[in-house]
């Protein structure tokens, strides 16, 4: 087989003017077939497409029998037709039905057919379908004759991904059709229910011409435009704005190599010789790269595709002089694979519904500020920023993490009930705000919330919460481009204790570290950085840190009792230094005659399982406890919670969670200890009913959790729930959870 005369590019002309015919769909198909197969002197060309079930159905043929068109059915994987789809690969063959892959189908009529050339047809990272062209001498096709093939089948793919040849009063859609709905399941970091509409957060840029009229014109768009990416990502490097050293300078030089990849330059050069666009030309590399990354499943891989899938839409920037902003319209849900909170907090509250992420954990920063926003979120939604478009119905479930992208008007209609009972909710929880967190048998709770932002405050007040058990002062830090200077964090503490009036704060100094890296800040790659040099530890090496920050609580709490809480502590020792650290300062504010707060109370957060076994020492040093239940049982058990495959599996409501609390809570009462709670459990009526009965009488939680820990707590007794508590502590269950909820349905204790 040879490309005929004209080449491609007469061949697309061709295309484009049969795809602008207004003849139905299956017309346009059985031209296009024909069109193609002359083109490219084949004596066959085929199209297939995805059907539901991932079952690949013929649709159009030139050369077979016309008979066998929306009868033959190959499952992916199925016959070579199957395996291009499987694979995302083109197949050459010179004898196809000697081939192990090949699947026999009388109807089509094939016999006299033996070389084979099949490509998937591809369009934003999903195959939608197969071209095939077959000829009865036995060949390999070459090289620019499988180009050629390609080239066809992504302008296909534009068209199929756009629904442009499918009537579905003539024909029952194909199954990756982009206007179909798509229901996900992920993890919902963040309670509430939204419905609005799609704004892609890293928006793919428009391509709206496919086909190049001028081909040399289009390669010296395509130079300029590189050249003008690579100089973008040169000034990276040199940027006085960053300070790129150790892993974050990694990261940006191995980013500029891909930008300077010689391969991926080459690959768009070799698209616009077939007859595309500049535009369509990275479009057409990059859903090649992201294909086979995604076959290959490997996780260093699939993190190099991300950095060519953002320098993609980067060039295609360069481009079409698309800025890339966007003005956020009413009603908007965010989709994105990841963000920042400082991008979150760009957005503002004002216009926003909700968030939609492929990747982010329960702990991260994002999901931290989606909570103080009051807004529903869900995670672990893999491919929904290639399936969404801006603009499309979205419903967002940020409690049973459920995403439903396009949903039909009854699905809608559900969510908005649901989101109804929510509002009528709220309202109860609002009629006992003001009431006393007080259990049946009259047992005083207290009730803290979690805090962070200057915009947590006003839930201060309208949660009815007790004051804040834990401040994260390092929300401040990470979401600035620069270190804050003291005067700057001084005015922060102070607006802060200004706004909680005669309710206590807990400030937690910062725990950096981890999965808490400032961007302004140098940082050593680890292999394992939540257990490596983090919070404290940081702390004790860079005194001078710590220091700077009581400094400015210190002036800013002048009149107040101050509490600080020192993170991730891992022995009795750690605390004393910290606190030494602490006592120099207010020892240097009574030298220089400053106003000192009334009362600094400084007290030790359990997260490191250590440290429950020297409660009686550090009740000597400490002013109280704080139990980060978070940190605490992932470490107990060896769990990494940014891990899919592990981070749910192990329950905290798992015996050997619950007795480890047990002990910390009768150790810290034998040595008269103030104790309290604050993570993840502490906002779950279920667990916090257990932690109750383990004997906490303090938690801290997100402001909207103490509406529906308030009424659970005054629907139980304590001194049931104590002694049901401590018998399940022997149960060797993976989780208790069903007995528990068992427990609370016998005896009316409201959970939600």
């Amino acid at each position: 087989m040879t490309v005929a005369v004209g080449g491609p590019r007469l061949l697309l002309r061709r295309l484009r003017e049969i795809m602008a015919e207004q003849t139905s769909a299956q017309m346009r198909l059985d031209k296009l077939v024909t069109v193609i197969a002359s083109n490219m002197v084949a004596e066959v060309c085929s199209i297939y497409l995805r059907r539901a079930g991932k079952v690949l159905e013929l649709f159009a043929t030139e050369g077979l029998n016309r008979a066998a068109v929306h009868t033959t059915r190959l499952k992916e994987g199925e016959g070579l037709v199957g395996l291009v789809s499987e694979t995302a690969e083109a197949v050459n063959l010179s004898d196809a039905p000697s081939d192990p892959h090949f699947s026999y189908r009388p109807e089509t009529g094939e016999d006299p057919f033996k070389s084979f050339l099949g490509v998937p047809i591809v369009r934003g990272g999903q195959v939608f379908g197969v071209l095939v062209v077959q000829n009865k001498a036995e060949r390999i096709y070459a090289e620019e004759e499988v180009e050629a093939l390609q080239t066809v089948a992504m302008v296909l793919a534009e068209v199929v991904a756009q629904g442009g040849f499918f009537n579905v009063a003539e024909l029952d859609e194909p199954e990756l059709r982009t206007d179909r709905p798509r229901k996900f399941m992920g993890d919902g970091l963040s309670d509430g229910v939204a419905v609005g509409h799609v704004v892609l957060h890293e928006p793919r840029v428009k391509v709206d011409r496919m086909i190049a009229d001028n081909p040399v014109e289009e390669l010296k768009r395509l130079e300029e435009a590189i050249a003008s990416l690579r100089e973008s990502v040169d000034q990276m490097l040199v940027s006085s704005e960053l300070d790129l050293t150790g892993e974050g300078r990694e990261v940006i030089e191995a980013y500029r190599l891909f930008a300077y990849d010689q391969g991926w330059r080459q690959r768009m050069r070799d698209a616009v010789r077939t007859g595309l666009t500049a535009e369509a030309s990275v479009e057409r590399v990059q859903d090649e790269t992201r294909l086979r990354v995604q076959r290959l499943g490997d996780p260093i891989l699939r993190e190099r595709a991300h950095d060519f899938d953002d320098l993609a839409r980067r060039l295609l920037r360069h481009l079409t002089g698309d800025s890339g902003q966007q003005q956020l319209p009413r009603g908007a849900i965010l989709v994105a694979r990841n963000m920042g909170p400082a991008e979150l907090l760009d957005y503002g509250r004002e216009k926003l519904l909700g968030l939609a992420l492929e990747d982010a954990a329960s702990t991260s920063h994002v999901a931290i500020v989606a909570r103080s926003m009051g807004l529903p979120l869900v995670s672990s939604l893999e491919g929904i920023a290639d399936n969404a478009r801006s603009g499309d119905a979205i419903v967002v479930d940020g409690e049973t993490g459920e995403v439903h992208l396009r949903p039909p008007i009854e699905i809608v209609a559900a969510f908005e009930e649901k989101r109804g009972l929510r509002v009528q909710a709220q309202a109860r929880f609002a009629a006992i705000r003001d009431l006393p967190a007080i259990t049946k048998d009259g047992v005083a709770i207290k009730l803290m919330m979690n805090a962070g932002l200057e915009f947590d405050m006003p839930h201060l007040k309208e949660s009815g919460a007790d004051g804040i058990g834990l401040f994260r002062t390092e929300l401040q830090f990470m979401i600035g481009e620069t270190m804050p200077r003291l005067a700057d964090q001084r005015a922060f503490y102070k607006s802060i204790f200004d706004a909680a009036g005669d309710k206590p704060v807990v400030f937690r100094t910062l725990d950096l570290g981890g999965d808490k890296v400032l961007p302004y800040a140098r940082w050593e790659r680890e292999e394992n950085p939540a257990l490596g040099w983090r919070a404290i530890r940081i702390a004790l090496d860079r005194p001078a840190l710590l220091r700077y920050q009581v400094r400015a609580l210190l002036e800013a709490a002048q009149g107040r009792t101050l509490r600080i809480l020192l993170p991730m502590v891992s022995d009795v020792d750690e605390f004393n230094r910290g606190r030494a650290l602490i006592d120099r300062e207010l020892e240097r504010a009574r030298l220089l005659n400053q106003t000192r707060p009334t009362q600094v109370l400084v007290g030790a957060m359990l997260e490191v399982p250590a440290l429950a076994f020297m409660l009686p020492q550090l009740m000597r040093s400490a002013d109280f406890v704080s139990i980060g239940s978070n940190d605490l049982l992932s470490l107990a058990f060896a769990v990494d919670r940014t891990n899919p495959r592990v981070a749910r599996r192990y329950d905290n409501l798992n015996p050997a969670s619950l007795t480890l609390i047990r002990l910390i809570v009768q150790s810290a009462a034998e040595n008269s200890g103030d104790l309290s709670l604050c993570g993840e459990m502490a906002g779950r009526p279920l667990d916090a009913m257990a932690l109750l009965g383990l004997g906490l009488r303090t938690l801290s939680m997100q402001p909207g959790q103490i509406g529906p820990i308030k009424t659970m707590i005054r629907s139980l007794n304590i001194s049931e729930i104590s002694s049901f508590v401590d018998r399940l502590c022997g149960r060797t269950d993976h989780s208790l959870r069903t007995r528990l909820a068992a427990f609370a349905a016998e005896r009316g204790i409201v959970l939600k």
